[in-house]
């Protein structure tokens, strides 16, 4: 259900959403394409300019930037974002601009992108409020990239709703020592990297232009069970080729 300042719709925005959501913008760039970025309150330089580059060349193809407002990684990928792309998923109600030091940023959000709450008006955040703030900002893109976290980190938090939701994750390659959250990541193979940020932008268009049924259908991940009704035994002939993987009863397009 959404709902704004002056009257009360029903709106479909994610299949398990039993709560209200309230909105400021534009709530049609909830049919767009989304991915969501999150990241670390202070990324080194390294990774605001690749979180920038990223976020930017991404929502000139036509795809949304969705991420929580907070300072560093998430201002940096809303900011980037081509004439506000973008959907921010705040902690509190949305006559509250927090954080402050964010208050113009949010204002352009909410003039030219969109800004979402779970929270009614006056409603501040609170431990709990971030934490489901998270998780909305997870669950609205068809993937998840961490740019930079530390180990115990709110991204960290984030990574494993994306777990939870069958969403792949991808992360930055960082010098050892730093961003010691993804480096985690990496090693635990929870996470693709991403190496060359040409050929992984470039990825996503050339899905878009695919005119191939299972790989469509398998884009955004399908359980496999789901995928053999529809397909039979192509499904096993496309995995052998390498043109859809299997990660945990889950297909994907390899694309």
């Amino acid at each position: 259900m959404f709902l704004d300042s002056n009257n009360i719709k029903e709106f479909e925005i994610l299949e398990k959403a039993s709560f209200p959501l309230f909105y400021l913008g534009n709530k049609s760039l909830l049919q767009n394409r989304k991915i969501s970025i999150v990241g670390s309150r202070r990324p080194n330089a390294y990774t605001k300019a690749l979180t920038h580059e990223l976020a930017s060349k991404l929502s000139l193809r036509g795809i949304t930037i969705v991420s929580g407002a907070a300072m560093g990684v998430d201002a940096i990928a809303h900011k980037a974002t081509s004439n506000f792309n973008t959907i921010a998923v705040m902690a509190n109600g949305l006559d509250i601009h927090y954080p402050a030091v964010n208050k113009k940023l949010i204002q352009n959000i909410e003039n030219k992108g969109l800004c979402l709450s779970s929270y009614a008006y006056k409603e501040k955040a609170r431990a709990y409020t971030f934490v489901q703030r998270n998780e909305l900002v997870v669950a609205l893109g068809e993937i998840l990239i961490i740019t930079q976290a530390d180990l115990n980190s709110g991204s960290l938090r984030s990574f494993a709703y994306a777990k939870q939701q069958n969403k792949t994750v991808y992360v930055l390659p960082h010098r050892l020592g730093e961003s010691l959250g993804t480096q985690a990541l990496i090693k635990n193979q929870e996470a693709k990297v991403i190496y060359d940020l040409e050929s992984f932008v470039n990825s996503f268009k050339a899905l878009e232009e695919c005119k191939d049924d299972i790989l469509l259908f398998c884009k955004y991940g399908r359980d496999i069970n789901l995928a053999l009704e529809r397909f039979g035994n192509k499904i096993y002939e496309y995995e052998l080729e390498g043109k859809i993987y299997n990660k945990n009863g889950i297909v994907y397009a390899n694309l």
